[in-house]
């Protein structure tokens, strides 16, 4: 009777201490861990393990252990039923072997290097009849497994199976509060006055953190190649980000981006879908989960999210990263038409000043005292616009922001003398010197003095000539712009004064380089004649 009352002394005890440590944690690693490691030492076992069944229920996945390889915590893996701690999960049924590499049901997991381990027990982990695991214990001797203990082991399991579902609950609702905190990181990031490829980085780092991701990345899909191109990523190696495009239909992400649907993957290295295994397998990415940046009903680009194991994401983790990445794609919507309307501004604020100044050129024009025919001032007129619409031309290849003077003023010359040489002229304008980067305005303040140095130069210079010669040059040097028009003709007259003439022309070329740019002009007579114009430092490489 002693001897009873002993151990029942002794199970009580145990269960306590089963009790302590399960009220000392609350998340469910911590949980895990404490269960597994007091069983093991108050049963007197050489290992004790637990196995949760994945969100799908397909799997048993080893949790947490004492007594097997560490490394197999989270990947060692067991069919639901498989095995014998499968069979007792899926049974709801006890099982004990002295033996256990002897009975039939035991599947043997390379990854645990339970070798070293001869009898096994395992009991299921079970509340308010819903299977949640099974939790087993291993001896590396032999060992027959009493009564008594099976009995130990089952008032363990029924302690563990309610602290694990009360600690799976408090992950959850931790979870869910991260995830709602995360979001309204997101929201206040898309609404705050930062660059849009700032916001992406973080909305990327965001969503590896949400979803636990070894790796996250966001692509966009180029319009004109259909090609998906890596806009943000975290945590990628040299290898993803240096991989060939996808082709929009191509590939996992490429499927995404085409049906407008998020797309799972267990494993990238057994899914036939996934073409990139070699960049898989050097990153280190197994379970991958692609949805897609939805605008409006048109697929703008994909959100992706890799797990550095095999791993079958819920449904709950697909609809987190579908909200992420509609607000992203928000996001980008709402940049681009920021964008947009800053530049339709501009382009309305530009040609409103290009037209004041071909109003302003024509008035001028109309004010000339020179009995000239109206064939001359129409092709004037028509050079002087030609110039001006010279600068729009390279903005609409080269964007909004600068403009190379060097690239404008060869528009800007074969203009002049497609329209202005006599057909007994060969004239040939050359133009060399720095890249000199400007603002629109002051690249058609140039464009303009420079078609009225070349228009005049072929009136004037060449008279009886049956060829001629014009360089510009130009120059960015520390204290500005130097821009020089050099003709081989016969030079400028004595006592030569650009303003008290009738040249309208020459009046322009002065209003335009001293009121305009705030520079300085000189004429200067040598082997035909130089024009140089001084301007302050006006580089807008940066602006």
């Amino acid at each position: 009777m002693s001897d009873l009352v002993q151990r029942k002394s002794g199970e009580i005890s145990a269960l306590r201490a089963i009790s302590r440590a399960i009220g000392e944690a609350l998340d469910l690693d911590s949980t895990l861990h404490l269960i597994t490691k007091t069983t093991s030492a108050v049963m007197g076992m050489d290992s004790c393990s637990i196995y949760l069944l994945d969100p799908s229920g397909e799997y048993l996945v080893l949790k947490a252990t004492t007594g097997l390889a560490e490394p197999a915590i989270g990947h060692a893996r067991l069919k639901f039923g498989e095995g014998l701690t499968g069979w007792s999960a899926k049974e709801g049924r006890p099982v004990a072997s002295s033996d256990a590499a002897s009975d039939p049901r035991f599947v043997y997991l390379p990854e645990t290097q339970e070798y070293n381990f001869r009898s096994l027990a395992s009991v299921p982990l079970v509340t308010a009849g819903r299977v949640l695991g099974a939790i087993n214990v291993q001896t590396t001797p032999r060992h027959e497994y009493s009564a008594d203990e099976m009995e130990l082991l089952g008032l363990i399991a029924d302690l563990a199976a309610g602290a694990i579902e009360k600690a799976t609950l408090y992950d959850s609702m931790r979870r869910q509060i991260m995830e709602l905190s995360t979001l309204a990181e997101v929201s206040e990031t898309i609404t705050s006055p930062l660059y849009l490829e700032e916001i992406l980085r973080l909305i990327v780092e965001m969503a590896a953190r949400m979803l636990d991701a070894k790796t996250s990345s966001l692509m966009l899909i180029d319009e004109e190649t259909e090609e998906l191109v890596i806009a943000a990523a975290q945590s990628a190696g040299e290898v993803y980000l240096n991989r060939p495009r996808l082709k929009v239909g191509e590939g996992v992400a490429g499927l995404v981006a085409r049906d407008g649907t998020a797309i799972a993957v267990t494993d990238v290295l057994a899914d036939p879908r996934f073409i990139t295994k070699e960049v898989a397998q050097q990153e280190g990415l197994r379970a991958l989960l692609s949805v897609p940046l939805v605008v409006r009903d048109k697929v703008i680009g994909v959100f992706n999210c890799y797990k550095d194991r095999p791993y079958r994401f819920a449904e709950a983790e697909v609809k987190l990263l579908t909200t992420l990445a509609n607000q992203t794609a928000l996001a980008i919507e709402n940049a681009n038409l920021v964008v947009r309307s800053a530049i339709i501004r501009e382009m309305h604020h530009r040609v409103k000043n290009n037209l004041q100044t071909v109003a302003m050129l024509l008035r001028l024009q109309l004010r000339d005292g020179r009995q000239v025919s109206g064939r001359d001032v129409l092709t004037e007129t028509i050079n002087r616009i030609l110039s001006i619409a010279a600068v729009h031309e390279i903005l609409s290849v080269e964007g909004f922001r600068v403009i190379n003077l060097r690239q404008l003023l060869d528009r800007v010359t074969q203009h002049v003398t497609q329209t202005m040489a006599a057909p007994a002229l060969a004239l040939s304008v050359s133009v060399t010197g720095d890249d000199v980067y400007l603002n629109s305005q002051q690249a058609t303040s140039l464009a303009l003095v420079v078609n009225e140095l070349l228009q005049n130069a072929v009136e004037h210079a060449f008279d009886g000539r049956p060829s001629g010669q014009v360089e510009i040059r130009l120059a960015q040097l520390e204290g500005g712009l130097v821009l020089e028009v050099q003709d081989d003709g016969r030079g400028l007259p004595p006592n030569f004064d650009p303003m008290a003439g009738d040249d309208l022309g020459l009046k322009i070329v002065h209003a335009l380089v001293t009121d305009d740019l705030g520079g300085t002009l000189t004429f200067t007579n040598g082997t035909g004649t130089t024009v140089t114009i001084t301007i302050p430092k006006i580089d807008m490489r940066h602006a």
